[in-house]
C-alpha cells in the first residue's frame, strides 16, 4: 500500500469516525431527552433496563469512546490504538446483533410484563389513599392525558372509581364528562415500537458505519506493522 492510498485509508477512517462519534453524542442527547421527559418510569419496571431511552444512553456513550479512540488512532498512525479500536468495535457489533435478537425473541414476553405492570400500577391507584403514592397516581394521570386513554384495557378497570385524568373534555369533570373510551395499553404498547424503530434506525446506520471502520482499520493496521510503525 502506497503513501497515498494510506493517507486517504486515514482520512477516511477519521472522518467516518468522527461522524460515528457525532451520532453516539446525538443518540446519548436524545436518551437524555427522553428519561427526562418519560412521564410513565414508575408504571412499568419489569425490563426498565431496555428503555429506549436506556438504550440509547448506554449504546452512545459506548460508541462516543471507542469512536474517540478510533479517531486518536488514525491521526497518530498508532498500532495499540487501531487494534484496540479493532476488537471494541467488534465486541460492540456481536453486542448489537445480540440485542437485536433478544427484542425479537422476546419481544412477546415483553408485551406481556408490560401488561402486567401497568395493571399493578392501576390498582396501586385505585387502592391507594389520596396521601400515598403519589408518585404512580401522578404519572398514571399523565399517561392518561397525554394519550387520551382510559385505563389499561378500557374504563372498567378502574370499577367505578374513575380519575379525574380520564375526563374526554376540559375543563375536567367525571360527572359532567364521559371518560375516554380507549384504554391505554394499546397506544403504550404503540409508542414503545415507535421508539424501538427509531432506535432500531439509529443502530443500524452505526453498524454499518462501524463495519466500514473495520474494512478500513485492517489494511491500516497491517501497512504500518509491515513498517514498524504505530508505537512511538
Amino acid at each position: 500500500m502506497n503513501r497515498c492510498c494510506v493517507n486517504c485509508s486515514k482520512t477516511l477512517l477519521i472522518h467516518l469516525n468522527f461522524l460515528c462519534w457525532l451520532c453516539g453524542a446525538f443518540v446519548v442527547a436524545l436518551g437524555e431527552f427522553q428519561m427526562i421527559h418519560s412521564q410513565f418510569a414508575s408504571l412499568v419496571t419489569s425490563f426498565w433496563p431496555v428503555y429506549p431511552a436506556h438504550t440509547l444512553v448506554v449504546s452512545g456513550t459506548i460508541v462516543t469512546c471507542v469512536c474517540y479512540l478510533g479517531v486518536l488512532g488514525g491521526m497518530k498512525e498508532n498500532r495499540c490504538m487501531l487494534i484496540t479500536f479493532f476488537v471494541l468495535v467488534f465486541i460492540l457489533m456481536l453486542v448489537e446483533l445480540a440485542m437485536a435478537c433478544v427484542f425479537l425473541v422476546y419481544s412477546t414476553e415483553i408485551d406481556t410484563y408490560f401488561e402486567k405492570d401497568l395493571m399493578r400500577s392501576l390498582e396501586i391507584y385505585r387502592q391507594s389513599s389520596p396521601e400515598s403514592n403519589t408518585t404512580i397516581k401522578d404519572d398514571f394521570d399523565a399517561v392518561q392525558d397525554l394519550f387520551r386513554c382510559c385505563g389499561v384495557h378500557g374504563v372498567a378497570d378502574w370499577k367505578g372509581n374513575v380519575p379525574v385524568s380520564c375526563c374526554s373534555s376540559s375543563p375536567c369533570s367525571t360527572l359532567l364528562h364521559p371518560p375516554w373510551p380507549e384504554g391505554c395499553l394499546v397506544k403504550l404498547r404503540n409508542w414503545f415500537a415507535r421508539n424501538y424503530l427509531n432506535t432500531g434506525a439509529g443502530v443500524v446506520t452505526m453498524f454499518i458505519i462501524q463495519f466500514i471502520c473495520l474494512s478500513i482499520t485492517v489494511p491500516l493496521f497491517c501497512h504500518f506493522s509491515r513498517r514498524g510503525l504505530g508505537y512511538q
